[in-house]
């Protein structure tokens, strides 16, 4: 899609500028503008009040004859709002303003009408300071006397000032300013150096701790103790326990032990006391005599398929 609005035309090689026809334009002519009121102003026909900022289409044109140091001056006309009267002014670069020529008057020029004022009584003194050399003396005393009493206040000042400097307010900002990094890590350090330092470390050597065995040891002359007896009694039970588990077991496989000399194997641990010594010996004849009732109720009934694998197992054993 093409632009609406060209920026960039096209001048063809043979394009002769000096053959353009040149416009004849007034010297002086006038422009239209849009610009905003530079002041407050009222109508001088119908009374409106035309606020500063409202804005206009104005005229603009040169004012002829008229420069301030080669600064063009230039004049606007512009229309009431209310009844289209037509309100003209000018600028003014020597004060850098605005001047109202006809159709309304300025409104508000306090601040300019005391800067006028000021800048006028000014220029009456100096005059007169120039002709008359008492009224110099006179300013010159004024002058003076008004030097001396701004000096005195400063000296007032300054000794309130004294009086207050005795709260130390740098050393009370730097109490309660926080300390940096750095700073802290040394105070740590140097806190840690010294309690070292303060610490008293006795001369003491070195202690090894051995590990201590203790073993009861059990004198057979002295009778048993509590313990003792109950240790006894619980080991009789076991082995009363253990020796039942065998019966049975040998009454259901049919008697794997047929040899009543096996008995005989078994070692008798020395007895401690007459009291164990009497339940191990009671012990042994129980055992003995179930064993015997075995081989004889194996010999008395008839071979099973069972009491020959076990007497095959048996003779293999003893040929071995």
């Amino acid at each position: 899609m093409s632009e609406r609005k060209v920026l960039n035309k096209y001048y063809p090689p043979d394009f002769d500028p000096s053959k353009i026809p040149r416009m004849k334009l007034a010297k002086n002519r006038q422009y239209t503008v849009r610009l905003m009121a530079p002041f407050n102003m009222r109508c001088a026909t119908c009374g409106e009040y035309i606020y500063k900022g409202k804005k206009f289409n104005a005229r603009k044109e040169d004012v002829e004859n008229e420069d301030y140091l080669g600064i063009r001056i230039y004049r606007f006309y512009i229309k009431c709002t209310r009844c289209l009267q037509e309100i003209s002014f000018k600028t003014d670069p020597k004060n850098t303003d605005y001047e109202i020529e006809a159709g309304a008057t300025r409104n508000f020029m306090a601040l300019k009408l005391a800067e006028e004022q000021a800048k006028r009584e000014e220029e009456e003194q100096k005059e007169e300071e120039a002709n008359n050399p008492m009224k110099l003396l006179e300013y010159r005393t004024e002058q003076s006397r008004q030097e001396i009493e701004q000096l005195e206040n400063l000296e007032e000042l300054k000794e309130l000032n004294r009086r207050q400097q005795a709260v130390d307010y740098e050393g009370m900002l730097r109490q309660y300013q926080p300390e940096t990094v750095e700073e802290r890590k040394a105070r740590e350090e140097k806190e840690d150096n010294d309690f070292i330092k303060s610490v008293k470390f006795n001369n003491c050597s070195k202690k090894v701790v051995a590990e201590e065995i203790i073993e009861d040891v059990i004198d057979e002359d002295e009778p048993p103790s509590k313990c003792s007896r109950i240790e006894s009694l619980t080991q009789k039970t076991s082995d009363k326990s253990d020796s039942i588990k065998k019966h049975s077991w040998n009454r259901s496989v049919g008697g794997l032990i047929t040899k009543p000399a096996l008995a005989n194997l078994v070692r008798s641990k020395k007895p401690e006391s007459a009291e164990t010594s009497k339940f191990t010996t009671e012990a042994l004849s129980k055992s003995n005599n179930a064993a015997e009732s075995n081989t004889k109720s194996t010999k008395d009934k008839p071979a099973s398929g069972l009491s020959l694998l076990a007497g095959y197992s048996s003779s293999d054993s003893s040929d071995s």
